[in-house]
């Protein structure tokens, strides 16, 4: 009886690994329809920055008015983690915080415009999705099945 019931069990599981129909899958390329333009841009105040001498300061400001730029695109593409809470004690809230976090990679972007405006360096980046598009479909390639056929 031990037998045939480890015989029953042991046929089952090679059932269960074996494929009843072996299929041959056809995709088919699906292109979108629109490619939107997402911009951004990014400000950094020049006499905030750390440096020596004023050139040294602007050249801070550029770069931290690109990188607020990025990541401005990068909230528009990914969105951003919100992070928040409130400890009370006696029904009278005693703590308030709140946290924002931002992560991804921007590919494509175009720096537009970079000037000063009085004390305030800005940057102005735009992507061009069709772009970002033409980037990575080698890459990924979005599909539909075209057909399937059963042997």
């Amino acid at each position: 009886m031990r037998a045939i019931i480890l015989l029953t069990l042991a046929s089952l599981g090679l059932a269960g690994c074996s494929n009843v129909f072996d299929k041959h899958v056809e995709y088919t390329y699906v292109e979108p329809n629109n490619y939107p333009i997402l911009k951004a841009v990014g400000y950094a105040p020049i006499s905030l920055q750390q440096g020596a001498n004023k050139s040294q300061k602007q050249l801070m400001a550029i770069k931290a008015s690109k990188l607020e730029a990025y990541r401005e695109l990068t909230e528009q593409v990914y969105g951003q983690k919100i992070t928040a809470g409130t400890s009370v004690a006696g029904a009278i809230a005693q703590n308030d915080y709140m946290e924002s976090k931002v992560q991804g990679i921007i590919k494509g972007a175009q720096i537009i415009k970079t000037y000063s405006v009085d004390d305030v360096y800005v940057t102005e980046l735009e992507l061009n999705m069709k772009r970002v598009h033409d980037l990575y479909i080698g890459e990924i390639k979005p599909r539909e099945v075209k057909k399937v056929t059963y042997y």
